[in-house]
């Protein structure tokens, strides 16, 4: 028979493929609407099409792991017991894949005791001697030693499985100086560390080769071990029933009973409905007509119902008043899509569900539309910001948006919103975008004009209304849109900016830096990289011999939260030291990344990210103004860097006090709570005065600062021994601590109960307001997601609920500073801060709009309280 004529077997190692594709594609990119991770699954799927299509198998099979548990596990019970916990993410991934390929009409095959490479050996030597053409798919390098004339093995490289390495005996001998099946007795001397085999000390690849080569086998090797000279053969003679075990464990069984045989795994024809479905479930649109090219059906004639193709419009191409006649005359919404350049817009795209019309951006075009731009007719946009920060630039102000397809759907699913417009056509279309290639000079594909692009967003805001909770979609008509708006003018705004006093500190930290690191360097005896993870697991965990910190793929953590605990439970003058020049480098960075974004006008401008968080809460990026210490003194030398721009008087910051607390008392109605705000005592003297059985000024300052731990810790689930730890006592007096707060404000107790238990039932939480979060795993059978779930599901409502708080309170004093002709104008919206530009003489005013505003934000049992502070520069008006 001729190789071409041979039956070709293609057998697959679906665990080990499957864990490597979830590290090599990002977890946040590949998420169902109800949490589902899918990256494994994903990259599995799209490696084996490319398999299937590359090679044509005539017979396939896919096998999986059982668990860690098998013979080799009874015999060594350390054997890959160094391996980590299956991420969470991964969990749940595999039964899925699993219903993939029986959609596909791919046999999986698993059995109890064995691993997934006994079975590939078994079917691959038996395919072997039935004359088929055998290849291998595995990340196990065990399965080099299945290498022969007749067995191939697809090795897929560090970067995921998108690429697969082919190894026949030729590629073997070039890469590891052995025969395929003499690299076991290679790995059985090295050791294999993904296994937790250990090896000879002092005894790598080459030595290995070296020794295999001059003794012939491994066995021989062995029986000649006193011969072996040096350092490494005394490790050698004493390791030797380690190299036999290894080599037992190693050998991968050829013989596993199985319930069939290679004859019976032949391509069998997919069930195209069944693929639909599965493919349907995990959103996997762009990957279903794929699977179907490989396996050669006609997605369009597979099945009577499917859908009829959309046929996108081809725009008109319209003179300026034609354009602006258009759009006055559409009925109902119209999709906008400019396209920028330099922070101008250049072309400009209107569409409805019919039609679709385009122009350049001139003048001429800039005159004629500003009127419809400007009025109240609806138009929906995706992304909208740049594009409203565009046209305020040209001079024109956004009226009428009614529909910001990004930030819709951020709020179907703010743990996992999908980035582009793109992604919202695949995912609520089931539809490709047109998308030119930015990598290609001159692009095979025509991406969507921006007419098109209007097109297109029209049809996805529709899809997202149908799926959006009428309380979400108020959320974003009557607090996100508005938000935006405001966020374009602040952005555009910027903030006064000193680099004299920003180089200043800089210099002074570097001083400070660098001196550190010399009293570091002397307590150790030399120089080290202070910012090299491996110099200094060298310097902690075998110089100085301080415990190990958690394990990491490199070695052992030197993360700053990991060696602070270690400074607390193992001081020594290094480690004190290295925090010290950490802590001043990454002041200096937050500085130098100031510094570098102060424009012309000496002002900083920075872009606030709606969709940035899961509870509502805004985020801030080039630079983000929210990394920036507080209530330290670097933080204060910082902020004093911020000051009131030319041609203004003052800075006015305005914050909550005590916000969250607030909501959890309207929330939990707590009669205690409500007392304490509605009578204007210090919240946690008073507090304290009541779990501690005292009057309030009996309690101290210790006392205070217990009370305050707690109750703020109970908004973010807090546990007794995370209680302990943040306050350095005793977990049973941490426990006492929590038992006689609850029993002084019980109905806290019952609200984050019942929060919870509300949550389980509908699968989300939600805020005053309405915004929603889903929390699919509240489910889970998985205890830890289960339980980190419930400690998110607790603070859900509340934080979400101050992010809306401060939303409201955001646009409306920047709505009425516009309404009453103030020149003042809102900055910044840092955390639960804000702060405001005051024109001269306009302090009155605008102290009186920032106060009544921020008061009436929301409606709750107790009242709003605001401070507000005033100076000449961030710093001097804090408060």
């Amino acid at each position: 028979m001729t190789d071409s004529a041979k039956p070709t077997f293609l057998i697959v190692d679906g665990h080990s493929l499957a864990y490597r594709a979830f590290f090599a594609l990002p977890v946040d990119n590949f998420t169902t609407k109800d949490g589902q991770h899918t990256n494994g699954i994903y990259g599995f799927l799209a490696m084996l099409i490319n398999l299937i299509k590359a090679e044509r198998p005539t017979h396939l099979a896919v096998a999986f792991d059982t668990s860690r548990q098998s013979f080799r596990s009874r015999e060594y019970p350390e054997y890959k017991a160094n391996r980590s916990e299956t991420p969470s993410e991964f969990k749940g991934q595999i039964p899925l894949l699993q219903d993939c390929l029986a959609a596909m009409s791919i046999t999986v095959l698993q059995k109890e005791d064995f691993e997934a490479d006994d079975i590939l050996a078994t079917l691959a030597t038996q395919g072997a001697e039935l004359g088929y053409d055998v290849l291998v798919c595995s990340g196990d390098r065990d399965t080099i030693q299945l290498v022969n004339d007749d067995i191939t093995l697809l090795y897929p490289n560090v970067q995921g499985v998108s690429q697969l390495k082919r190894y026949d005996t030729a590629a073997v001998i070039e890469r590891y100086g052995v025969r395929p099946e003499q690299y076991p007795d290679i790995a059985a001397l090295v050791g294999e560390t993904s296994d937790n085999l250990p090896g000879v000390p002092k005894v790598g690849e080459k030595t290995a080769v070296k020794w295999i080569g001059q003794f012939g086998s491994l066995d021989a090797l062995l029986e000649n071990a006193d011969k072996v000279t040096g350092v490494v053969g005394n490790n050698l003679r004493e390791h030797i029933e380690d190299v036999r075990r290894n080599r037992r464990l190693n050998r991968l069984l050829r013989d596993v009973e199985l319930p069939v045989t290679p004859a019976e795994l032949a391509a069998r024809p997919m069930d195209a409905q069944a693929v639909r479905d599965i493919f349907a479930r995990l959103e996997f649109r762009t990957l279903l007509p794929r699977v179907f090219d490989a396996a050669g059906i006609d997605e369009a004639t597979s099945t009577a119902t499917a859908p009829a193709a959309v046929i996108m419009p081809t725009p008109a191409q319209l003179a300026a008043p034609d354009l602006a006649t258009w759009a006055s005359d559409a009925a109902g919404e119209v999709g906008v899509t400019l396209v920028l350049e330099g922070g101008l817009p250049r072309r400009v795209g209107l569409a409805t569900a019919e039609a679709v019309v385009e122009a350049d951006w001139t003048p001429e075009v800039a005159a004629q539309l500003t009127p419809w731009l400007s009025a109240d007719s609806p138009k929906v946009f995706s992304d909208a910001k740049p594009q409203v920060k565009a046209l305020r630039r040209a001079g024109i102000r956004v009226g009428g948006l009614a529909f910001d397809t990004s930030i819709a759907g951020w709020l179907l699913r703010p743990s996992f919103p999908d980035k582009t417009l793109s992604d919202l056509v695949d995912r609520y279309l089931g539809e490709k975008l047109p998308e030119a290639d930015p990598t290609q000079l001159v692009p095979e594909t025509e991406g969507a004009t921006p007419g098109q692009l209007s097109w297109f967003t029209l049809r996805v805001a529709a899809a997202l209304r149908a799926e959006l909770p009428p309380s979400v979609l108020t959320v974003l008509a009557d607090i996100e849109l508005p938000t935006l708006l405001t966020l374009a003018d602040m952005e555009l705004a910027g903030v006064a900016v000193s680099h004299a006093k920003l180089s200043g500190f800089s210099a002074d930290l570097t001083r400070r830096a660098d001196a550190i690191a010399l009293d570091a360097y002397a307590a150790i005896g030399r120089e080290v990289n202070l910012g090299s993870p491996k110099q200094l697991q060298e310097v902690l965990f075998e110089e100085l011999q301080l415990p190990k910190t958690r394990k990491t793929k490199t070695g052992y953590s030197t993360d700053a939260a990991v060696l602070a605990d270690l400074q607390e439970s193992n001081p020594h003058p290094f480690l004190d030291l290295l925090l010290q020049h950490r802590e001043a480098t990454k002041l200096r960075q937050i500085i130098e990344s100031l510094d570098t974004a102060i424009g012309a006008d000496h002002r900083v401008r920075t872009t606030y990210v709606q969709t940035g968080s899961q509870t509502g809460r805004l985020s801030s990026t080039d630079p983000n103004l929210q990394n920036i210490p507080v209530r330290t003194e670097e933080s204060r030398r910082i902020r004093a860097a911020f000051e009131v721009g030319e041609d203004y008087e003052t800075l006015l910051t305005a914050d909550y006090s005590q916000i969250e607390m607030r909501i959890m008392a309207h929330l939990s109605e707590d009669p205690g709570l409500v007392e304490a705000f509605n009578s204007g005592e210090d919240l946690h003297r008073f507090v304290g005065a009541r779990v501690f059985g005292v009057t309030p000024e009996d309690v101290t300052p210790a006392m205070r600062t217990k009370v305050k731990a707690m109750s703020y810790g109970l908004v973010y689930g807090l546990s007794a021994f995370g209680l302990s730890k943040q306050l350095r006592i005793e977990q049973t007096e941490a426990k006492q601590l929590m038992m006689e707060y609850f029993n002084r404000f019980g109905a806290v107790r019952d609200y984050l109960r019942s929060s919870v238990e509300q949550a389980k039932i509908d699968g989300y939480t939600e805020t005053i307001f309405g915004r929603r979060r889903p929390f699919p795993d509240l489910g889970s059978p998985n205890r830890v997601l289960r339980e980190n779930a419930e400690r998110a599901a607790l603070n859900a409502p509340i934080q979400g609920s101050a992010a809306d708080i401060m939303k409201i309170a955001l646009f409306h004093i920047h709505d009425e500073f516009a309404a009453a002709q103030l020149r003042s104008r809102v900055l910044m919206q840092i955390h639960d801060e804000l702060v405001i530009e005051v024109a001269p003489g306009e302090w009155d005013a605008a102290e009186r709009i920032v106060r009544d505003r921020m008061g009436d934000a929301a409606s709750l049992t107790v009242p709003l309280d605001v401070q507000i502070g005033r100076g000449a520069d961030w710093n001097e008006a804090g408060h």
